[in-house]
């Protein structure tokens, strides 16, 4: 069942502070009433002196740092209280997460009774000037009664394979995290349109803003229409109220009306080899309607 869900995109500049990230919370809700969901940018919560933007260096350095912490630890903790306290589905930004070992840039989700409902790691780490080890894993978690949420985390709006699989998993809208100080914001931008067109979801992409980032985050409907947008690099708040039954409808009917991407086989057809990924499209397979 899909409905409506209102959202916010925090458009901030980084700070390690949870406290800040609760004050913004509480700001945010106190402004824009019946707030579901509220979203801020690619690791957010981590201290700026470990994103060298000068020579394009994303940490980690050092596997040990205080600043790289399991989900479980007393970071999340704080995390997962300040959803309850404010009864919010909060994606705080991504985090550095320590495991095994290995340090991710990870994406946690918080319910409003403040359950850690998922987390989804970085597949496309920025190589080569981000130092974390890639995640393995499509991540989607369901908001009830609203709609299914996937997650991706900057880079990874270049690879249009993670785009088309969370909306064969039945996707209505994708969340794009973003930390980009850099020119090719532009491109992130047409990028955000065209993942939206091409499989017919919602993309929300949120940017730091300055001096972390250059901000512009937008919102974009499942015809690749920009709903709501920042319109430069300052701190501000981007709101929608999304109506998540648009997607299955566009899905259905055709983008304008004539292009219905999820339609293109009959199950009889030949399979298509897809020699770069030692893989196929299977016709059968394509119609992801009733995921």
């Amino acid at each position: 069942m899909t409905g409506s869900l209102s959202i916010a995109l925090a458009q901030l500049a980084a700070s390690p502070s949870s406290e800040q990230l609760e004050h913004e919370v509480k700001k945010i809700k106190a402004q824009f009433r019946g707030v579901d969901l509220i979203v801020f940018p690619e690791l957010h919560l981590t201290n700026p002196d470990q994103i060298d933007t000068d020579h394009l260096h994303i940490g980690p350095v050092d596997t040990d740092s205080a600043l790289h912490e399991p989900l479980n630890g007393e970071r999340g903790k704080r995390l997962a209280n300040i959803a309850r306290q404010h009864g919010v589905w909060l994606i705080p930004g991504s985090v550095f997460e320590a495991d095994g070992g290995n340090v991710f840039n990870t994406l946690p989700v918080y319910s409003p009774t403040g359950e850690l409902v998922t987390s989804y790691r970085k597949i496309f780490p920025w190589r080569p000037y981000e130092g974390v080890k890639p995640g393995r894993e499509f991540v989607y978690f369901d908001i009830p009664d609203k709609g299914r949420i996937g997650l991706t985390i900057c880079y990874d709006a270049w690879f249009p394979e993670i785009f088309r699989h969370l909306a064969w998993y039945g996707c209505d809208a994708i969340i794009n995290v973003v930390l980009t100080p850099t020119i090719d914001r532009e491109h992130e931008l047409i990028l955000a349109r065209a993942n939206a067109i091409v499989n017919q979801v919602f993309i929300a992409s949120v940017n730091a803003a300055t001096p972390s980032g250059v901000g512009q985050s937008l919102i974009v409907d499942p015809e690749g229409r920009v709903r709501s947008r920042a319109a430069g690099a300052e701190p501000c708040i981007v709101t929608d109220v999304l109506h998540l039954d648009t997607t299955k409808r566009i899905q259905a009917d055709g983008t304008s009306g004539l292009n219905c991407l999820w339609k293109q086989f009959d199950a009889s057809d030949e399979p298509l080899e897809l020699p770069l990924y030692e893989g196929r499209i299977t016709p059968k397979t394509w119609d992801h309607r009733d995921r």
